[in-house]
């Protein structure tokens, strides 16, 4: 693989010196930008897959992961809320891709209630350790996105 010419390894640029240590600011690598183009990647397409799967269930019965008091609180079928469900995923996959340093966030704190509803069925704990990993990964990219989701700095020329 190629190195662009335009990213190269970090460059440490220090900002000013202070008693106990120097204060560092780094330059992004071709690295990090990968990085964050995975990451937008895979957020962008899978809450768009899961939100669509919502309304076919070819991937799974989605019901099945809700907890039960949900919908009857809402006055709603499991069916009708999980299509609910994902709509907003579908918006929140497409805010992914234009806006990463915004909905970067939402995916992740969005994920923290998935987990949450996942533990107030009692069951799906395997789920809810999974979804946590894809809630730090988002938050990864949300701390990625400053450094690349520039439309006055391209990273890549």
């Amino acid at each position: 693989m190629a190195q662009n010419a335009a990213l190269q390894p970090v460059e440490e640029v220090t900002l000013l010196e202070t008693p106990s240590a120097p204060v560092v600011i780094t330059k992004p690598t071709e690295r990090s930008y990968q990085t964050y183009q995975i990451l937008r990647f895979g957020f962008t397409v899978a809450p768009i897959v899961a939100g669509l799967d919502k309304f076919t269930n070819i991937l799974v019965h989605w019901d099945q992961y809700l907890a039960p008091f949900i919908p009857r609180t809402l006055g709603l079928t499991g069916s009708g809320f999980m299509k609910i469900i994902g709509v907003i995923e579908i918006i929140a996959g497409i805010g992914v891709a234009m806006k990463p340093r915004i909905f970067a966030y939402v995916v992740s704190g969005w994920m923290l209630g998935i987990i949450a509803n996942l533990l107030l069925t009692g069951n799906y704990f395997d789920v809810a350790l999974r979804d946590l990993g894809l809630a730090i990964g988002a938050f990864a990219l949300g701390r990625l996105s400053p450094d690349f989701d520039k439309s006055s700095i391209d990273y890549r020329s």
